[in-house]
Order: structure tokens, then C-alpha cells, then sequence
């Protein structure tokens, strides 16, 4: 971004680089994490490109395949680790950063730019998706290159920016389907109609035609291949997925997880929850100069400015699209916050009273280090998580050959998939009855619920005993119908032939 060496970009770098503590060191929490890391570890063992798989022989047709192919490329390259696969969306974070750099210089000046980068780059929601395995720092990406490139061709640019206008539709299509051309469509829409004669004759520069053609050849064979491959899966996407699932709050046609019943309207205070701290000054700023007499001001500069009024579009496009929907998560905020740490970035850049000074410089490193703040409780374990990495990784340790796979009674979690390879099982209490009655291993390896007391664990077998707890479960080791049994330690060391 410079040649120079600058204080910013040092600053920039150490909040990105910072970002690998947590991908390295935080495990994988249910549910979203873990499910969609499965997906790409499935993706890599089978060796199917085409359809992603949410368990053996249960397809996954929730989202399109972007994240996962990235997902399972970084699995091919780095091994099977929470960092290879919280990786590929930082690379999309920093993509994104970039492309706050390139519009922010156009719209305004390298100072702009460089504080909205740095705002960006530190908003809550930003820098805890630059390190989760989720689709949206994808969609994220498709739509703002999208939007730049728009941008940047409507004000005079050319060159390489009217290709990646399509290029970022065929990301957005890839990585979460049609909802991305809703993204892009509305802010374009909106700004178009507010009669920028300029820009109106600058669409001219788009190749419309040709790059309508180079997104369906990037796009449409793989839809066409997944509705092959599993017939059923463009009617659940489509009609489901970006449908009913918006216009019904209790929608019960997820076939992955359950619906998130908002009230309407709550998307607003998600884009609070996503551009902390810097939305919320933003708007208390932005508050004081109205009551103090500048509304007038306000208004018509940003109406008058064709890149304050285009950003602004673009950062309120995704709540505009969101308000009626209960159905709906913070992370859809994602695709407004580039746009709106421009808009930041430049109230950033102009503040001259030494206070304003101190505080900027404290609302970069807040979030930074709140979650390294964090991730360090999580690791010395005074933080308990909803992960079952610690109790799997016992029992790979303390299983033998001829013990029972890792069995959940009646919910196995994702995060147990993941971290056992595919290899834990879910089980009633009578398929565990079939297993014990069955004689065919030494020991079953069994969690059930953590609240569960000793009697009910009794009731589930006489020779049940407790080997380790965590957050939500406790391991029990269930004596095999065999008389060559060796004893087990728990997590203490103590052997149940010593109970």
C-alpha cells in the first residue's frame, strides 16, 4: 500500500498477524465452526469437489462450495488444524482490507484510507471472521469487490476493474447464492436513482454482455452439477434457503440446525454489536454535530458527494434488505462494514482536538485486545468452552484397540465429529444396551450429559464410572461383557479397578 515504512501500516500488520493467536490457539466451539470444518475435512477425505457433505451420505446443500473448496485446499497444504482452516478467510479479510485501501484513496486521500483500513481491520466483527471458518468473509469479499470495482469504472477507471465487477458476483454466487446479487443490486439501485448523470453514462464501460457470460461459465456448471448429483438440491437453496427462510421467522425447513427467530428490525442493533466500538462513536458523534446546528451541513454533503452518498448505500444495503427478516444473524452485517469504515475512517481522519486523538488511537486496540484477552483465559482453561476437543483428545489417548468408538447418548456434537475424525457415534440407550449385550469390546467409551447424577448414570450401567468432565458432558467408561479387562485410568490417573 506504501513504499514508505509508516507507523499505520506497522499498526495494520500487527492487528492482522495478531489474528493468528486465536486461529492457532482457540478450539473449534459448537455449532458453526465445527460443522463447517467437517464439511471440508469430508470434502478432503472423499475426494468430492462437486457436492459438500454435512455427514456420511447426507448431503450439505445449505451453501454453495467457495469456503469449503478454499477451506479444503488449506487442509491439502497446512494438515488437518484449526489454523489451516481458519486461514483462507483471513486471506479474504485481507483482500477486503485492501479493497477499503484502493476505494478510500479514490474517494478521498491516502489519510482517509489509511484510518479506514485501520478501522476495518479492528471492528468487532471483522476481526473475529478473519479467523472463523464461516462463508461470510467470503460473501464479504465477493460483494465488496463487486461494489470498488463498480465504483472505481463509474469514476473513470478502466482496465482490469470492469472484469472483477463480474468476478466478485461469481464469488458472491459461490459462496452464499443469489443473496449476493441482492447485496450488489440495491446500493447500485439506490445510487443510480439519486441521478448521477456521469456515472450513468459510465455503466457503458461495463462489458455487460461479456462479463454476464464469463460469471455463468464460472457459476453454472456447478449449480447444474450439485442438482445432478443430488437431485432436490436447487429447490431447497433457492426456495428454502434465500425464500422462507427470511419471510418465516419460526421456519422449521432447515434440514441443518434451527431457525433464529429475530424480532424485526434486530439487524440494527447487530450492525451496533458488529462495528464496535467504532460504530457506536460514530453515531454519538454523529449525534452531537446534528443537536449542535450542522444537520444541514450533514446532509448535503453527503448527498452532494457522489462517493459519500455511494458509500453510503453500500453500508446501509445489507440492514435495508434485513429489516423485515427474523430469521437472521450478526454476521450478515459483514457486507455493509467495508463501506462503512470508509465513512468512519474519514470522521477518524479529520479529528484535530488531542482528546479525540487519544481516543481514536484507544478504539483500534480494543478489540485486538479484548479477544487475545480472551483466547488467553480460554487456553489456561479458566474460560470453559463448548468444544469437545479435550474430552475427544482423552479418549484417543486412553483407548485401546479392541475399545468402543467415542459414543454421545442421543446428540453428538460438531465439534466431536471434527475433532475425532468422523469416527464418534451417536447412540439411544438401547443401541448402547445392543453394544453392551453385543460382547464385541473391552470398554464403551460413553459421554452423556454433565448434569447427569449418579444414580441416573447407575441406572445406565452397574459398572459406569466417570473418567473426565467438561463443559457439557462427562466420559464414562462401561465395563465390556469380557472377563479380560483392563483397567482404565480417569483423568486423574486412578484405574476403576482401583474404585
Amino acid at each position: 500500500m506504501s513504499k514508505r515504512f509508516s507507523v499505520w501500516l506497522l499498526i495494520l500488520v500487527a492487528v492482522l498477524v495478531s489474528r493468528f493467536i486465536g486461529m492457532a490457539l482457540f478450539p473449534f466451539s459448537d455449532t458453526t465452526e465445527p460443522r463447517y470444518a467437517e464439511i471440508a475435512r469430508l470434502m478432503v477425505e472423499t475426494g468430492d469437489w462437486i457436492t459438500p457433505w454435512f455427514e456420511p451420505n447426507v448431503p450439505f446443500w445449505g451453501k454453495p462450495p467457495l469456503s469449503f473448496w478454499a477451506q479444503a485446499l488449506s487442509i491439502k497444504a497446512f494438515g488437518v488444524t484449526e489454523f489451516s482452516l481458519r486461514f483462507p478467510s483471513w486471506l479474504a479479510t485481507l483482500a477486503m482490507v485492501w479493497l477499503v485501501w484502493r476505494l478510500a484513496l479514490q474517494i478521498w486521500s491516502v489519510q482517509v484510507a489509511r484510518w479506514s483500513c485501520l478501522v476495518f481491520a479492528t471492528m468487532a466483527l471483522t476481526y473475529i471472521s478473519a479467523g472463523a471458518v464461516m462463508t461470510d468473509a467470503f460473501l464479504a469479499l465477493g460483494t465488496t469487490l463487486a461494489l470498488v470495482s463498480f465504483c472505481l469504472v463509474v469514476a473513470g477507471e478502466g482496465g482490469l476493474w470492469r472484469w472483477l465487477f463480474f468476478l466478485g458476483i461469481a464469488i458472491g454466487l459461490l459462496s452464499k447464492g443469489p443473496l449476493a446479487l441482492v447485496l450488489i443490486g440495491i446500493p447500485i439501485v439506490l445510487w443510480l436513482s439519486l441521478s448521477w448523470r456521469e456515472a450513468i453514462n459510465n455503466l457503458q464501460s461495463l462489458p455487460w454482455c461479456r462479463g454476464t457470460l464469463m460469471t455463468a461459465v464460472l457459476v453454472c456448471p456447478w449449480y447444474l452439477l450439485a442438482e445432478l448429483k443430488t437431485p432436490g438440491f436447487l429447490d431447497y437453496f433457492i426456495v428454502g434457503e434465500h425464500i422462507r427462510r427470511f419471510l418465516d421467522p419460526g421456519w422449521v425447513g432447515d434440514l441443518y440446525g434451527s431457525a433464529h427467530n429475530q424480532p424485526k428490525g434486530m439487524i440494527w442493533m447487530f450492525w451496533l454489536w458488529a462495528s464496535f466500538p467504532w460504530g457506536i462513536v460514530a453515531l454519538v458523534s454523529l449525534a452531537v454535530a446534528w443537536f449542535r446546528g450542522k444537520r444541514r451541513g450533514i446532509v448535503s454533503k453527503t448527498l452532494s458527494d457522489p462517493g459519500a452518498s455511494f458509500l453510503l448505500v453500500s453500508s446501509l444495503a445489507p440492514m435495508l434488505f434485513f429489516t423485515l427478516a427474523g430469521n437472521t444473524l450478526w454476521t450478515y452485517i459483514l457486507p455493509s462494514l467495508p463501506f462503512t469504515a470508509i465513512l468512519i475512517g474519514r470522521w477518524a481522519s479529520e479529528c484535530q482536538s488531542f482528546r479525540l486523538a487519544r481516543v481514536r488511537g484507544g478504539l483500534v486496540a480494543l478489540v485486538p485486545v479484548l479477544l487475545a484477552v480472551f483466547v488467553g483465559l480460554a487456553a489456561t482453561g479458566w474460560q470453559s468452552l463448548k468444544t469437545e476437543k479435550e474430552l475427544v483428545g482423552y479418549y484417543q489417548l486412553t483407548r485401546t484397540a479392541d475399545d468402543s468408538p467415542l459414543i454421545y447418548l442421543d446428540d453428538l456434537p460438531f465439534s466431536a465429529r471434527f475433532y475425532s475424525g468422523g469416527t464418534a457415534l451417536e447412540e439411544t440407550e438401547n443401541g448402547l444396551n445392543r453394544l453392551q449385550a453385543a460382547e464385541t469390546y473391552q470398554h464403551l467409551y460413553v459421554a452423556v450429559p454433565r448434569n447427569w447424577r449418579k444414580e441416573k448414570v447407575a441406572g445406565l450401567a452397574t459398572s459406569a464410572r466417570k473418567v473426565m468432565e467438561n463443559r457439557r458432558y462427562q466420559l464414562l467408561v462401561i465395563a465390556g461383557m469380557r472377563d479380560d479387562q483392563p483397567s482404565v485410568p480417569d483423568a486423574n490417573g486412578v484405574r476403576l479397578s482401583d474404585i
